[in-house]
């Protein structure tokens, strides 16, 4: 018996175009989480497609009480913290950062020598309240890391996070339980992708058009679901010339309130005006961000 057989697709709640907008120093971004369009849609904050050219990017900026994963789709990603800790990601590689009590930090783009876009994925991550006083913590997950299943010869996935078609990612990567499923479908191609029940779910598309049930979905188009059914189903039609890559994502709803403020999170207006003075005076979890500079990011200072 096929997966669609025994599977009951969820519905669909809301289609939306993510519109391009500036963020941080020269970079743009397409945001299709986190605006008024989908907000707090838990335990996601925000989900920005980046791209950025030149000497542009993400200087110095402060974080607590969210993860954020970072997954680069073109080029290279310096990142450098407060305390030591630098490196590189790759093409295809992710980055899961977990801010914690507290951490400032640089994301800065490199140049590329034939003029293109760096361009990449970036989502936050609300963080159980238990947990946004823990101390921060990197996850570098290698391209070379990530499993890969070819259900038929028309789809290739890439299980960042989570299970498709029997096969697990590596655990552990993130606090907040998160299923990241990277999906390119060739024309006549087919997905049916079950997730954990009563996890909030959406599908970004990064490339082509597909159909998700009967309805069509653009590339930058933000398919967000209802908690009903046991998964989702997508295909390319035969007759569309091109390919469709998707990014499916899932996470578990953390029963909480969510106040934010920029990159403060917390679930009181009292922890986020806490989180505010602790930054501006370097305390209690932000010590070492006094006089602190990046070497990254002098480019654009």
């Amino acid at each position: 018996m096929s997966l669609s057989a025994i599977m009951k697709p969820r519905t669909i709640s809301k289609l939306f175009l993510a519109i391009e907008q500036s963020e941080g120093v020269g970079a743009r971004v397409r945001r299709s989480v986190g605006t008024a369009r989908l907000r707090n849609f838990s335990p996601f904050l925000l989900l920005d497609h980046f791209f950025v050219s030149g000497n542009a990017g993400f200087p110095d900026h402060g974080h607590r009480g969210q993860e954020t994963i970072t997954y680069l789709l073109h080029g290279q990603v310096d990142h450098e913290d407060f305390t030591g800790s630098a490196g590189t990601i790759d093409e295809g590689d992710l980055q899961f950062m977990t801010a914690g009590r507290g951490i400032m930090h640089a994301e800065m783009p490199r140049p590329q020598k034939d003029g293109s876009a760096v361009t990449g994925l970036q989502l936050w991550v609300d963080l159980p309240e238990k947990l946004k006083g823990c101390e921060p913590r990197y996850r570098d997950l290698r391209k070379e890391e990530i499993p890969i299943v070819k259900p038929s010869d028309k789809v290739e996935i890439k299980v960042i996070s989570g299970e498709s078609y029997g096969v697990k990612s590596l655990q552990d990567l993130a606090y907040t339980p998160v299923w990241m499923i990277d999906a390119t479908i060739k024309p006549g191609g087919f997905i049916s992708q079950p997730l954990p029940e009563g996890w909030n779910a959406f599908a970004y598309v990064l490339d082509g058009d597909l159909l998700c049930g009967t309805t069509v979905a653009k590339q930058y188009n933000n398919i967000v679901f209802d908690r009903d059914g046991d998964g989702v189903e997508m295909s390319v039609p035969d007759n569309y010339e091109k390919n469709a890559r998707v990014v499916i994502v899932a996470g578990q709803v953390l029963d909480q309130e969510v106040v934010q403020y920029g990159p403060f999170v917390a679930v009181s207006k009292e922890k986020i005006y806490e989180a505010v003075m602790d930054f501006q005076n370097a305390t209690n979890g932000f010590e070492r961000a006094r006089n602190w500079e990046s070497k990254i990011a002098k480019m654009i200072r």
